[in-house]
């Protein structure tokens, strides 16, 4: 109802939760006042009394229970509200507030909502019970003897959004509704004085009846209940009821105070739907799952039973967002979570975890036998094509399978179990499945300490570099070097470059490493510019991960000038694969690079995939044959084969060619016949430190001359 702004006396002996409070209540308008203990309260009260009271329990001096029963007493204030906030919540806590006639109470910390709602609710029910008294003649006269003063009684009820049922607690009839109850269920009011208020909803007439007397007997507020109403077409509504007792004369009538809140449930709805499930499939998501594999390992347990977790990952999922954008890679992830729902027996339970990762919870009498056939399952449902963006794509999953109890009994460790068996899956070559062992948990251990060791490598400036030599056959000399990555970890000695660097290019490392190696190979240079050995051509292996997530250019740029190098004297290797990942983005950085004169080559010819189309366009200067076609050259027909198609499709190009891995006199010789412009590998040195090479090219060694013997011998195993 509308009228003077009410006022509200807040009582705390803490001053910080008195501001919190006035805080808290200042949006709604309402005037307050505060005093810091239960004397001051009622010295406050007696000069003036407030609308409402906030009323801290746990107070020195007189407590907020005392100030109660003090007012509720004196028939002066005992109509005055009084809301307890306290940190306690236990039921004793409650009862005694009840016995000391406290209407509400509030929990620290204060929900801002909840107190709004129970101060407007019980100053409402206050200005409804102070109208009730201050006429009560008239409101009796209204009720019982429906004279024309009934319509002013209407038109106050009838001022508010919220519908209000006056109930006699003996005849369980309506005595009075407002136009708002009317339009909520669709009655009027004469409708409503015809029909039992027990029929709007589920409970029974002798439910009602406790409520009522119940009510009556105690002259006590009910807390705020929800429940449904059935309107006149039968129509469930969501409602929100504050029911009270008033005596009018020798009857007492029950005040029902009904909210729709159609529209909040709703609302709680939809923020339940995006806390628990996945906006894209509709799946449970990750909080969901884990909260549903801790129900599932708490009954498993319970009944000494067993249960699987599968880990799904989509396999080359990237590749479908990079070439048909991220809309088709949705529309994939809402299919295949579909498929999976398809497919999966009673017993199992589908979450997304995120990105392109789903789990599987299996209950089973053997866990291990029922995922296996799961497994099998789903690779057979996803056989069959995707249609994305009137495309057909293929996409298998990787499958990953924990088990309990003989795994683990926690749902992460289940779950980070699964994930190091899906792992093992992909990499055992994607469309398969695979089970937890403890050796992958130990392999994890061992990956993660090593990852460790390297970013502390990386600030304790562990790694060094190696060079080996380059050959020119034309001339037996020195054509320059390549420079190789060596970490000397403390404690272990030399690691082997197999270990450590296929674990910087997993973590990521190698963009920090990648540019330490391309700052230390011009510093070098510059070194040897400097000295007696003058310029010596260096090449670096860059990384793919160097091309997507670093600046390869920029890199390269802040090398070579703060070393005041020229960029023919650096050489760049990349792999097919690196080089074909993204062509356009290839082509313009390698073109960048070409302008400063950086020499740019392929290593590893022959093992990636590279398109003779785009090899054509690029801007390459040499390609280097992999050693596994230089190992078996002298031998093998097949190696010795593409080993000289490689050499001849580089010379059609104007490529230089450069064989590595050359260790005898016979590849020697082979690759020197058919025109191999360069080589590097044992037979001439192994990769050098710093000193070795140094003095090997103050020696001025070079190749020595090929003997005619070595040249029939070549001969003889080439025919």
């Amino acid at each position: 109802m509308n009228g003077p702004i009410a006022t509200i006396l807040i009582v705390d002996d803490q001053p910080i939760n008195r501001r919190v409070l006035e805080a808290l209540l200042a949006p709604e308008g309402y005037t307050t006042l505060s005093v810091g203990s239960g004397q001051e309260a009622l010295d406050l009260i007696a000069r003036r009394a407030p609308d409402l009271i906030l009323l801290d329990v746990m107070m020195p001096g007189i407590d907020g229970h005392e100030v109660t029963r003090r007012l509720k007493d004196d028939p002066s204030t005992s109509s005055i509200p009084i809301i307890m906030v306290t940190a306690v919540i236990g039921r004793e806590s409650r009862l005694a507030a009840l016995a000391a006639g406290a209407e509400e109470f509030l929990t620290l910390p204060i929900d801002r909502a909840e107190l709004w709602l129970r101060v407007r609710n019980l100053l409402r029910l206050k200005a409804f019970t102070d109208f009730t008294r201050d006429h009560g003649v008239i409101l009796e006269q209204q009720v019982r003897a429906r004279t024309a003063d009934l319509q002013r009684f209407r038109t106050a009820i009838d001022a508010t959004g919220d519908a209000i049922f006056l109930i006699d607690q003996e005849t369980l009839q309506f005595v009075e509704v407002n136009e708002t109850a009317c339009t909520m269920l669709g009655y009027t009011r004469e409708e409503f004085f015809a029909v039992d208020p027990y029929g709007f909803s589920a409970v029974s007439i002798e439910h009602v009846h406790r409520i009522a007397q119940a009510m009556s007997a105690d002259h006590a507020e009910q807390r705020l209940a929800e429940i449904d109403l059935r309107d006149k077409h039968g129509a469930q509504i969501a409602v929100e009821v504050n029911r009270m007792a008033h005596r009018f004369g020798d009857s007492w009538v029950v005040v029902a105070v009904v909210r729709d809140i159609t529209e909040r449930k709703k609302v709680e709805l939809r923020m339940h739907q995006l806390a628990h499930f996945d906006a894209l499939t509709g799946l449970p998501n990750r909080s969901l799952f884990y909260d549903t594999l801790r129900t599932a390992l708490a009954e498993a347990q319970a009944r000494s039973g067993q249960l699987a977790v599968l880990f799904l990952d989509l396999d080359n999922f990237k590749n479908v967002n990079d070439t048909l954008g991220h809309a088709a890679g949705d529309e994939l992830l809402v299919q295949f979570g579909q498929r999976l729902s398809a497919c999966m027996p009673g017993n199992c339970q589908l979450g997304r975890l995120g990105g392109d990762e789903l789990a599987i919870i299996l209950e089973a009498d053997d866990a291990q036998a029922g995922a296996i056939e799961l497994a099998k399952r789903i690779r057979a449902t996803l056989s069959a094509p995707f249609s994305v963006n009137s495309r057909h794509v293929t996409s298998t999953a990787s499958v990953g399978i924990a088990l309990y109890p003989a795994d683990a009994a926690s749902a992460e460790t289940l779950l980070q179990y699964a994930d190091m068996a899906m792992y093992r899956a992909k990499h055992g070559g994607r469309d398969t499945y695979r089970l937890f062992t403890p050796q992958m948990s130990a392999d994890a251990i061992t990956k993660l300490e090593l990852e460790m060791a390297l970013r502390d490598a990386i600030e304790n400036q562990e790694f060094l570099l190696h060079y080996q030599p380059k050959v020119h056959l034309a001339t037996g000399r020195i054509s320059g070097v390549e420079a190789l990555l060596r970490w000397h970890r403390p404690g272990h000695g030399l690691v082997m470059p197999s270990i450590f660097i296929p674990a910087l290019e997993e973590s990521g490392l190698i963009v920090r490493v990648g540019q330490w190696t391309l700052s230390t190979v011009c510093k070098q240079i510059r070194h040897w510019r400097e000295s007696a050995f003058g310029d010596v051509q260096v090449a670096v292996n860059i990384a793919q991960r160097q091309f997507i997530e670093g600046d390869l250019a920029a890199d390269v740029d802040t090398a070579l000038s703060d070393n005041e190098v020229p960029g023919r004297l650096l050489e760049l290797e990349l792999t097919e694969s690196s080089m074909m990942a993204n062509t356009a983005h290839t082509v313009s950085v390698l073109q960048g690079l070409r302008e400063r004169g950086v020499k740019i080559s392929v290593d590893d010819f022959g093992t990636g995939y590279s398109s003779l189309a785009y090899l054509g366009r690029l801007p390459i200067d040499k390609l280097k044959i992999d050693i596994a076609f230089i190992r078996n050259i002298t031998t093998s027909a097949d190696d010795a084969a593409i080993t000289l198609a490689i050499i001849g499709l580089a010379h059609s190009l104007k490529l230089d060619v450069i064989a590595e891995g050359v260790e005898t006199i016979e590849q020697l010789a082979y690759l020197q016949e058919h025109g191999c412009d360069q080589i590097q590998g044992y037979y001439f040195s192994r990769p050098l430190a710093l000193d070795g090479l140094n003095a090997l090219m103050e020696s001025g060694r070079g190749l020595p001359p090929m003997e005619p013997a070595v040249l029939g011998a070549v001969d003889l195993v080439r025919d």
